[in-house]
């Protein structure tokens, strides 16, 4: 009769474990994850914004604004994102949910703060134009790249790599020390037919050794 497993796999009397669907292996969610809050990363290096200033006073007449400028949350949030990632890799049950749910809310982050350039390329060009001709509030003519569009596209794609993550972690499994040990004792005592008679033995000799260096913090010798 089959029993479903915390990790989301089905074992079967007499045949091997069904496998995770691929779309919710772990490495699906979180290579594909981390790929996307890199792309994200990597297109505030880039030029977002083209602008052409107006007046005799200025110093320069055309300004290139990166991502990185036009919208400063995309970097923070890009990295939040990607720890996020790395984190519902190792973490527990628990731990994944938490990472899972902060790689969704910086991926709504970085949308936003795409759109919000895209919206008024203007006003998020307005700093790196006062610094580099030394005008502030002068004319001027902005012209977007495809990098903001870009990184809002990947920006939606963390936040659904989250929503997959919390989905697919379900099926993901867990492992700790305790559980590696108890599968390693429940094997050996399957495989060999003495796994009581090993698991009595073990916290026998445990007491014993706890005991022998009673006697000795007293003053005994335990070996009589």
């Amino acid at each position: 009769m089959a029993e479903p497993q915390e990790n989301g796999i089905v074992e079967t009397a007499g045949h091997e474990p069904a496998r995770v669907a691929v779309w919710a292996r772990k490495s699906t969610v979180i290579g594909l994850s981390v790929v996307v809050a890199l792309l994200a990363f990597g297109s505030t290096t880039q030029t977002w914004i083209d602008a052409e200033v107006q007046g005799a006073a200025v110093r320069t007449a055309h300004v290139t604004v990166q991502g990185s400028k036009a919208a400063t949350a995309v970097t923070a949030l890009a990295l939040v994102g990607l720890a996020g990632v790395l984190a519902a890799a190792v973490a527990g049950r628990l731990g994944r949910i938490v990472a899972s749910v902060v790689v969704v809310l910086a991926g709504f982050g970085i949308a936003s703060a795409c759109i919000a350039v895209i919206a008024d390329p203007r006003g998020a060009a307005d700093s790196s134009i006062a610094k580099a001709t030394g005008v502030s509030g002068g004319a001027a003519t902005t012209a977007l790249t495809w990098f903001p569009v870009g990184a809002t596209v990947a920006g939606a794609l963390l936040a659904l790599c989250g929503v997959l993550a919390l989905v697919a972690s379900r099926r993901w499994p867990t492992r700790t020390k305790y559980d590696a040990g108890s599968r390693t004792s429940r094997g050996a005592g399957q495989g060999d037919g003495s796994g009581g008679e090993g698991d009595a033995e073990a916290p026998a000799s445990r007491v014993d050794e706890i005991e022998g260096w009673d006697r000795l913090t007293r003053g005994d010798d335990p070996t009589r």
